[in-house]
C-alpha cells in the first residue's frame, strides 16, 4: 500500500509544479481563468472560478490513478492529456491562443517525472484491498486566492489569512464500503518564495489510518504506529480551558460570538478549507470550525485521513451540537461514500452539518462542551 501512497505523493508534487508553472506569468495566467456555472458552482460565492491549472491537475491525477480508484464524481474534463509532450504542446497551444513558448513550458511540467524520498513512507507496511478504495480530489483549493496571486500577505502567529500560501492540492482516499478516510495528501505549492528568483517552493503532508495502523509525515520513522501515539499540545498543557480556532471570514455571527467566549482573542481567519484544516494538522490551532454547508467531501477527505492518523478527526458540527451530552456515543465522524438525499449538483457531496477538525478527541469534547454552553448562554439569560 505504500506504493499507492507514494504515487499519490508523486502526482501531488507534479500537480504543485503545474500550479506554480501556470502562475508564473500574470498576463498569460489571465487567459486561463473560466467562471464556473450551474451545478459545479459553489453557492457560497457570488462568482466562482476554475483555471487551466485545475483542469490540468485533475487530469494528471486521474490519468495516473484511475486504474486504482473509484472516482465518484465522474466530472467532465475539458482537456485530455496526450501520450507525448509534443502532442500536449499542440493541444495547449489551442487553449493558450497559440502561445507556443507557454505551451511548451506547461507541457514540460505535465510530462516531467517526479521522484521523492520519504523515510517515514518507506517504513509503511500495510495491505489494504484495492477494490474498496475511492478517491476525492480538489485540484486547486482556494481558487480565488490562487487567481489573486498575493505573495506579500503577512502571517498572524504562523497563520496566513489570505494569499498564495492558502492554496492547497487535496487528495483523499476513503473506504467505499464504510466511508472512512484511509489516506490523505495535502500539497501546499506556495510555502516560501525565493527573494531573488521570485520562484516558489512547496511542502506536502500525508497520513494513513487503517486497521490500527496510523502513520503520518509529521512523525519520525521510529514513532509508534499502533494507534497509541499521544499528541502533545502546548495550548492544552498551558491552559486546558483556553482554545484556539481558525474560521472562515463568512462564519455566522452566532458562532463567532460563542467562540469568543471559548477562545478569547485566539480566533484566526483564513482562506481555503484545505489550508484551515492544515493549520490544525500543523498544530497552529486546536480546531477548525465551520457551521455552513459549503464545504464538500473533496475539501475534507484528505485532511480527515491525516488527522485520523494523528489521533484526531473531523466531525459533523450540527450533530455534535444536537447530540445528548450523556449519550456516551462516539463522535459523529464525516463519511465519504453516500450522497446527500434529495440534493442536486455539487450539493450531493456537501458536508451538510458543517464540520470541526481536531487533533485530540479529549480536547474536542471539552471544546464542544464549552461551545454549547456559550451558544445557550444568551437564551438562558433571556428566560
Amino acid at each position: 500500500m505504500s506504493e499507492i501512497l507514494r504515487e499519490l505523493l508523486r502526482v501531488s508534487e507534479k500537480a504543485a509544479n503545474i500550479a506554480r508553472a501556470c502562475r508564473q506569468q500574470e498576463a498569460l495566467f489571465q487567459l486561463l481563468i473560466e467562471e464556473k456555472r450551474g451545478g459545479e458552482k459553489n453557492k457560497k460565492f457570488a462568482v466562482d472560478f476554475k483555471t487551466l491549472a485545475d483542469v490540468l491537475v485533475q487530469e494528471v491525477i486521474k490519468q495516473n490513478m484511475e486504474n486504482k480508484f473509484v472516482f465518484p464524481l465522474g466530472e467532465k474534463v475539458i482537456l485530455r492529456l496526450c501520450a507525448t509532450e509534443e502532442e500536449t504542446v499542440e493541444l495547449l497551444s489551442k487553449v493558450l491562443n497559440g502561445n507556443k513558448l507557454a505551451s511548451e513550458a506547461l507541457a514540460s511540467v505535465v510530462h516531467q517525472d517526479v521522484t521523492l524520498s520519504d523515510p517515514t513512507l518507506d517504513s509503511v507496511e500495510v495491505s489494504i484491498p484495492q477494490d474498496i478504495l475511492g478517491i476525492w480530489v480538489d485540484p486547486i483549493d482556494s481558487t480565488y486566492q490562487y487567481i489573486k496571486g498575493s505573495a506579500d500577505t503577512k502571517s498572524n502567529q504562523g497563520i496566513f489569512p489570505s494569499g498564495l500560501q492558502c492554496v492547497t492540492i487535496l487528495i483523499g482516499v476513503y473506504d467505499t464500503q464504510t466511508g472512512e478516510p484511509l489516506m490523505g495528501v495535502i500539497n501546499q505549492p506556495f510555502t516560501s518564495q525565493d527573494s531573488s528568483t521570485r520562484r516558489w517552493k512547496g511542502q506536502y503532508y500525508w497520513g494513513l489510518s487503517y486497521m490500527g495502523t496510523n502513520v503520518h509525515s509529521l512523525q519520525s520513522p521510529a514513532s509508534k504506529r499502533n494507534g497509541s501515539e499521544t499528541q502533545s499540545n502546548p495550548t492544552e498543557a498551558a491552559s486546558p480551558h483556553q482554545f484556539s480556532a481558525v474560521i472562515s471570514t463568512s462564519e455566522k455571527e452566532t458562532i463567532k460570538a460563542a467562540l469568543s467566549q471559548v477562545c478569547g482573542d485566539r480566533i484566526f481567519r483564513a482562506a481555503g478549507a484545505g489550508y484551515k484544516s492544515l493549520c490544525v494538522i500543523q498544530g497552529l490551532v486546536d480546531v477548525y470550525i465551520f457551521s455552513e454547508d459549503t464545504t464538500f467531501k473533496w475539501d475534507s477527505c484528505a485532511a480527515h485521513a491525516i488527522l485520523r492518523a494523528m489521533g484526531g478527526g473531523m466531525v459533523d458540527l450540527s450533530e455534535c451540537l444536537s447530540r445528548p451530552a450523556e449519550a456516551g456515543r462516539g463522535l459523529p465522524q464525516l463519511a465519504y461514500h453516500v450522497e446527500n438525499e434529495g440534493a442536486a449538483g455539487v450539493d450531493k457531496w456537501a458536508n451538510k452539518g458543517g464540520l470541526v477538525a481536531y487533533r485530540s478527541g479529549k480536547q474536542l469534547e471539552t471544546f464542544l462542551s464549552l461551545l454549547i454552553q456559550s451558544l445557550l448562554a444568551p437564551a438562558e439569560t433571556q428566560t
